[in-house]
């Protein structure tokens, strides 16, 4: 069941068109990527479906609710985690912390604790004194203590050391385990490769391909590298291999996975002695998709 729907949405600024009649749905107790470069329109999708803005045409609803109308009703069951967090200088991390979870109606400290104590947060220091990883860390920690059904997670890492990015990840896993639904955008893509059961990918405010990692990976090359008893023939004429070169390891090039079978029974005829494959990543794919365009 889906809990969030964005239905040809439009955003305009003046004349710029930020979103192009842009389409999305977020399945209950998925967790889905929302990746794109600085400008994309990533943002803009994300104040939309917070209700900070409004859109131009088309309709976004989350829990079957005007993202714009309803936003005041739809807050009392999201997170929203931004990628630069600004807190009250004034307050201490904890009182911060604690305000947030108070508007949840959440009164589950032990969480709150363990959350504090895995991101290894000082939550008596006052906010102003705090780094932008430690503001970081206070907004991660008043989202996942506050039990949302639904996250908006916009560069949550943006700031935090490998090993608190490694703590989020879990955070986000224990939330999906719980049914919660996740939006993740993220410049981070193995971060998103990680974690994402569907991935977006977005440019100049239109949507240019989702699906799957497993899906997506079919519009991608994957790398081998093979030793043979006797030298291969007539790869080199074949549209789908790329990128051949011999090394000290073998031959190395990379195929359209959509053509890995026939390739490989091709290789197979000059008696393999070695073979090993890596499989596409989430940034080859990317890369690939703007270099077409």
């Amino acid at each position: 069941m889906s809990i969030v729907n964005v239905n040809h949405v439009t955003k305009k600024f003046g004349k710029f068109t930020a979103l192009d009649s842009l389409n999305l749905s977020v399945n209950e107790g998925e967790i889905y990527g929302f990746i794109g470069p600085n400008g994309a329109g990533k943002t803009t999708t994300i104040r939309i479906l917070l209700g900070i803005l409004q859109a131009t045409k088309g309709s976004a609803t989350i829990f079957g609710q005007d993202a714009w109308k309803n936003a005041v009703e739809i807050h009392k069951r999201i997170a929203y985690v931004p990628g630069d967090v600004n807190l009250w200088p004034n307050l201490t991390g904890g009182e911060v912390i604690d305000l947030f979870v108070k508007l949840r109606r959440n009164n589950n400290k032990s969480y709150r604790e363990d959350l504090i104590k895995r991101f290894d947060l000082d939550p008596t220091k006052k906010c102003r004194t705090y780094s932008k990883g430690n503001r970081q860390k206070v907004a991660l920690i008043a989202a996942f203590a506050s039990d949302a059904d639904f996250y908006i997670l916009d560069e949550p890492t943006s700031g935090l050391d490998p090993l608190m990015e490694s703590i989020f990840q879990e955070c986000v896993m224990e939330a999906k385990k719980e049914g919660k639904s996740i939006l993740l955008s993220s410049h981070i893509l193995s971060e998103v490769e990680k974690l994402c059961d569907k991935v977006s990918i977005i440019r100049q405010g239109k949507i240019i391909d989702t699906g799957t990692l497993t899906e997506l990976r079919h519009l991608t090359r994957t790398s081998i590298l093979v030793q043979t008893e006797r030298p291969v023939e007539g790869l080199k004429q074949n549209p789908n291999v790329h990128d051949m070169k011999i090394t000290p390891g073998g031959l190395n090039f990379s195929v359209d996975t959509e053509a890995l079978g026939s390739v490989i029974s091709h290789v197979s005829q000059y008696n393999i002695l070695s073979l090993s494959s890596t499989p596409p990543t989430l940034e080859e794919l990317f890369m690939r998709h703007y270099e077409q365009q």
